[in-house]
């Protein structure tokens, strides 16, 4: 069983940045962001592969965000650059312990408990 706790969710201007952690309490391989707006379903932020040497970006999100990872701390990151207002939404971590990375949502063993990121316009 491993636990995610988020952190760094909160209010922002649009144009402004946050970083989003996400601590696990065990060892993990990929592990991703997602985010979910009102009304919307979950859709994928990024994903990092275990070691750290793969990422992807959903479309509206390259240029913009950067994952990464410190494996010795177990942590997983999310810089939010230029943030729009459309990016307004609970993003939450999710981490793969058999897969070395994944995109796929369903692949995702354990996830968090989310974190909000507002972004006022």
């Amino acid at each position: 069983q491993v636990q995610l706790v988020e952190s760094g969710g909160g209010l922002v201007q649009a144009g402004g940045s946050l970083r989003l952690s996400c601590a696990a309490s065990g060892r993990t391989f990929s592990m991703g962001w997602f985010r979910q707006a009102p009304g919307k379903e979950r859709e994928l932020v990024a994903a990092i592969s275990w070691s750290g040497d793969s990422t992807y970006y959903a479309d509206s999100m390259k240029g913009r965000f950067t994952i990464s990872r410190d494996n010795a701390k177990n942590t997983v990151y999310l810089q939010m650059n230029s943030l729009e207002a459309e990016d307004t939404a609970v993003y939450y971590c999710a981490a793969s312990v058999a897969r070395p990375m994944t995109i796929v949502q369903t692949q995702y063993d354990y996830w968090g408990q989310g974190t909000q990121v507002t972004v006022s316009s």
